[in-house]
């Protein structure tokens, strides 16, 4: 992302209103977790219970299994059916205390409760203000002298019943949707809450009887910033607890005074849904019986100055589609049919191997398409093209589709414009199943401020730098992340493992990478502040893409990494345990710039740019490269690749086709983004892509734009056949010049070999003119003569068909310094490729 995006403009907020309640004035102390009562004795789970796998597992002893009721506990037996818990139809306002005197008890089956001791007022006015640490250490069951006390929040609600085996007793009201009583037994039993409201009534499991559903590794891993698998411990996660089946809610948010979920099960009133805190860690802990897969939620979160805000979850895995915000509860369900692939895709070193790649924005390759409409499409399109790999700009959630995902909120969501994350599970298999790797676009270098998101999400800066300088990006008008503190680091570590293990990715090209490394980027003096060296370069951003890349490559085999640097940062695919940043690739921003300024200029005038086109070989090999003509450069007034050319339309798909030979040809490896395969003239707009009609047979043109079409194919199925033109990319023994200063002609002639020394002969020509008996230096390989194997003016292409019929005879004629040479017939404004016959 090297130009200005688009500026964000403000999302719409969700149904889920702010809470107003203000919070006790007291500081909130950090205390150790509460739970109800002993922990019980586990038993073995159901056999129908289905438990995902987790680092809980390991760390706690009741994480995966049913737990037994046990004195205070107020465990179910494994047998206990969990029922949803919808909120009633008709909402009322909660009845207070000193407005409606409490209920009278009835006695049930196994007689009825004992008025319970008062609640304490500070506990009572901090859970309802929102504030709270501990709920669980307040609600639920414990084991009194006499009893056991009950005690629920339930806004709104007319009455609050126990019901266990030989009890049915009726709670108190004691107002503010408080209700409590004594059960008159010695032990908690196995109970379940009817809850009555006004035109209905409800049988659900109480919230405040689990234990926490959290292990002590995952907790002491989060608290090291370690957790390489941290989307199985925060976010949301269904799953059987205690034999119960239901959602556990994690968040981070070491500053909140207290945090409650909201969703569409309690009409997005949090209020009776607190969450306890674990702790130092900053995590906030709720496990919710009955609540499943599809469900909406968000935090409500008190602040340190007891405002209240409503989040979405940092670590959602599913969100509504875009305006609206609301994180979804999701769990993976696709089976996986790209074994084969995924065994294999690290047998070759990326820079040894051929790598191709198109670039797709898939919001707008085929508009309207969702994820599994775009695998019967574009695996299919793209393999006939030849390209190995697809690019495709950032699929994380984004509120503002005019960003192209490069501002990105949901960054462990797919978006849900086009399905769900089953479905780009579907789309990434069916890539790969036709042979196809998948690369992403992943943003870390920065996020947008909506208020509903990241930006100061618990009240004070979190995720982004507490300086003010450092966290506002001067660019993009958002945050940039604060890559010193581990658990934002271990955020962005994890999900770019996340990617990689839970949608099979097979490459990450990180966005905007300069901007991450120096703290004076973009800025002017007195807007930043040096390191403690003295230096601009921002050193915890450097120890984060040192981690980020070492861990994804450990973990995952054959993912490789991408970084768009524009700068000359030394060592940025140079491994880390050498002082490097440890990425496979590098984009060239240097050699597509250049390139592009010489081949827009007219061809009279090329000759006094010559060295555009040839300064690229001067640092070739300092790093591992990919040659990328990307969205950025044909977009925003830059024009299309075709409609950068000079000349008159033939001239300017000559240019074109000239540009894509000397490209391909080039040491590195290959992007060209979506369009430019078949010469689209207009620039791409994300609203409704590629001119697609531009191919239709009907349209009188078609032909010029299919030759196009057809060179690209051409060039990938001779790239992948012929090894000298990718094994030794990024080593000086791969590449030779023959010529690289004709200025006078406008030509580049050079050798390029393979590991065996087998050549391949490119020579581009950037005239308009046909020069016949060229004569050119060659190795004695290839006396037996010199064939064509593609040339750019071939009339399929469009081009005037000027070929080389006859294999070229070396003669023993010393030319450039070599003691062979060959006469060749140069195409006008033409590449042209040869081998020895």
């Amino acid at each position: 992302m090297t130009a200005r995006k688009p500026s964000r403009k403000g999302s719409r907020k969700t149904a889920a209103a702010e809470a107003n309640a203000k919070a006790p004035a007291e500081a909130l102390s950090v205390e150790a977790v509460q739970a109800p009562g002993p922990k019980p004795t586990p038993v073995a789970a159901p056999a129908s219970a289905s438990v995902p796998a987790s680092a809980s597992a390991s760390a706690s002893a009741e994480a995966e299994t049913a737990e037994a009721a046990a004195p205070g506990a107020g465990a179910a037996s494994a047998t206990t059916t969990t029922e949803a818990a919808p909120a009633p139809a008709k909402r009322t306002r909660p009845r207070r205390a000193d407005a409606v005197p409490p209920r009278p008890r009835q006695g049930g089956d196994g007689g009825g409760a004992r008025p319970a001791p008062a609640l304490d007022g500070a506990d009572r006015g901090r859970l309802l203000a929102g504030d709270h640490h501990a709920p669980h250490s307040v609600l639920g069951t414990h084991l009194i002298p006499g009893g056991v006390l009950v005690r629920a929040l339930r806004p709104f609600a007319r009455s609050v019943t126990v019901l266990a085996e030989g009890v049915r007793a009726e709670l108190d009201d004691d107002g503010d949707g408080f209700f409590s009583g004594v059960l008159p037994v010695k032990e908690v039993p196995a109970y379940r809450l009817q809850v009555a409201y006004d035109d209905n009534t409800i049988e659900v499991e109480d919230p405040y009887r689990f234990w926490p559903a959290l292990g002590e590794l995952d907790l002491h891993l989060i608290g090291e910033g370690r957790h390489e698998e941290l989307w199985r411990a925060l976010g949301s996660e269904p799953m059987v607890h205690q034999g119960v089946a239901g959602t556990r809610f994690t968040v981070w948010a070491p500053n909140a005074r207290g945090v409650r979920v909201a969703g569409d099960f309690n009409y997005w009133d949090g209020t009776g849904f607190p969450m306890r805190s674990l702790g130092s860690t900053g995590v906030w802990e709720l496990f919710l019986p009955g609540v499943g897969e599809g469900a909406l939620y968000k935090y409500d979160i008190c602040r340190p100055d007891g405002s209240h805000t409503v989040r979405a979850d940092p670590m959602a895995r599913h969100t509504e589609v875009p305006p609206a915000t609301a994180s979804v509860v999701t769990a993976p369900h696709h089976e996986w049919r790209d074994a084969d692939w995924m065994a294999h895709r690290g047998d070759r070193p990326v820079h040894e191997a051929p790598f191709s790649v198109y670039e797709v924005h898939l919001g707008s390759w085929r508009p309207g398409l969702t994820y599994r409409q775009l695998a019967a499409q574009l695996p299919a399109y793209v393999k006939d093209l030849g390209f190995t790999h697809v690019e495709l700009m950032p699929v994380s959630e984004h509120p503002f589709g005019g960003s192209w995902g490069y501002q990105v909120t949901g960054f462990y969501a797919p978006t849900s414009r086009m399905g769900s994350p089953d479905d780009f599970r579907f789309l990434v298999d069916a890539l790969h199943r036709a042979g196809i790797g998948v690369i992403m676009d992943w943003v870390p270098a920065h996020f947008p401020r909506d208020d509903w998101a990241l930006a100061e999400f618990d009240g004070r800066p979190l995720y982004e730098h507490s300086d003010p300088q450092r966290a506002a990006h001067p660019d993009w008008g958002t945050l940039e992340f604060d890559y010193g503190r581990t658990e934002v680091r271990n955020f962005l570590v994890a999900n770019a493992t996340y990617w990689c293990e839970e949608f099979h990715i097979d490459g990450l090209r990180v966005d905007a990478v300069a901007s991450m490394l120096y703290l004076d980027y973009s800025r002017e003096d007195g807007q930043w502040s040096p390191n403690e060296q003295g230096g601009r370069e921002n050193w915890d951003a450097v120890a984060f893409l040192q981690e980020m890349n070492a861990t994804v490559y450990r973990r995952n085999p054959g993912v490789v990494t991408i970084a768009e640097e524009s700068t000359a940062w030394d060592g940025v695919t140079r491994p880390t345990d050498g002082g490097g940043l440890g990425f496979g690739l590098k984009w060239n921003m240097g050699w597509m710039h250049d390139s592009l300024l010489y081949v827009a200029k007219e061809p009279v005038h090329r000759k006094y740019h010559h060295n555009e086109m040839t300064f690229s070989m001067v640092y070739a090999y300092s790093e591992n490269y990919v040659l990328p003509i990307s969205h950025d450069e044909v977009v925003h007034g830059k024009q299309a690749l075709v409609a950068k050319m000079p000349g008159d339309w033939w001239q300017q798909r000559a240019n074109h086709r000239a540009y894509l030979g000397f490209m391909w040809a080039h040491p590195g490896k290959q992007l060209l983004f979506m369009g430019q395969e078949f010469a689209q003239g207009a620039e791409w707009s994300e609203g409704h892509g590629p001119d697609w009609w531009l191919l239709d047979p009907s349209y009188e043109a078609s032909g010029d734009h299919r030759g196009v079409r057809d060179l690209v194919g051409d060039l990938n199925a001779v790239y992948g056949a012929v090894p000298a033109l990718w094994q030794r990319d990024t080593v000086p023994e791969g590449f030779s010049w023959v010529d690289g200063g004709a200025a006078e002609d406008n030509v580049f002639a050079f050798l390029r070999y393979d590991a065996d020394g087998s050549p391949l002969l490119a020579v581009s020509h950037f005239s308009p003119v046909v020069r016949h008996d060229y004569r050119l230096g060659v190795p004695e390989t290839g006396t037996e003569g010199w064939v064509e194997v593609l040339n750019t003016d071939a009339a399929r292409y469009g081009g005037s068909d000027v070929r080389n019929e006859e294999p070229l005879k070396a003669e023993a004629v010393p030319a450039h310094g070599r003691p062979a040479s060959i006469s060749l017939t140069l195409p006008p404004l033409a590449t042209v490729w040869f081998r020895p016959a």
